[in-house]
């Protein structure tokens, strides 16, 4: 797996990370979701209030799997092509929710609010949104991977008797 490749997968960590310690801030230490914002939102309130974190984050996610795209083996490139188009849906999402939090909130909300969230919860619909991206993401490595393993076996291994 190239450095790139294992950078980026450093980043979707951290970002589930995020998530993950919000969802703990929320249900675990009953926070209200407007006060959970992650590891990074608790040292740093205004990323998350500002919408900046989740906007960059989505930003560098799609630029990341745009190019590391040409990196994978055409086994993984279908998966990999899956969770581009799935990003790219939580893309416009962020940059929707982004503009508001710019400008205004839409749809009559006191807060920026994302198509979806019009029915369901921000919090939980962000989990589905990180979750559907993700594993995709996770077949397309582990096939990627698994074409690199093979392609380090020996091609015609030796059976020795005892």
């Amino acid at each position: 797996m190239s450095a790139k490749l294992q950078i980026f997968m450093a980043i979707v960590i951290a970002h589930w990370a995020e998530h993950l310690s919000q969802v703990y801030q929320i249900y675990a230490l009953g926070w209200a979701p407007h006060a959970a914002g992650g590891m990074l939102g608790y040292l740093f309130p205004w990323l998350a209030h500002s919408e900046v974190l989740h906007f960059s984050y989505a930003v560098v996610m799609m630029i990341g799997l745009v190019s590391l795209r040409g990196e994978l083996c055409l086994a993984a490139s279908g998966w990999w092509t899956a969770t581009t188009v799935l990003q790219g849906w939580h893309l416009v999402e962020h940059t929707l929710l982004q503009v508001q939090a710019l400008t205004h909130p839409f749809f009559g909300r006191d807060v920026p609010t994302s198509i979806i969230q019009l029915w369901y919860p921000r919090v939980e619909l962000h989990l589905f949104y990180n979750t559907i991206v993700t594993l995709p993401m996770a077949i397309a490595l582990w096939r990627e991977m698994r074409k690199e393993a093979d392609s380090l076996a020996p091609s015609n291994p030796q059976v020795t008797s005892w």
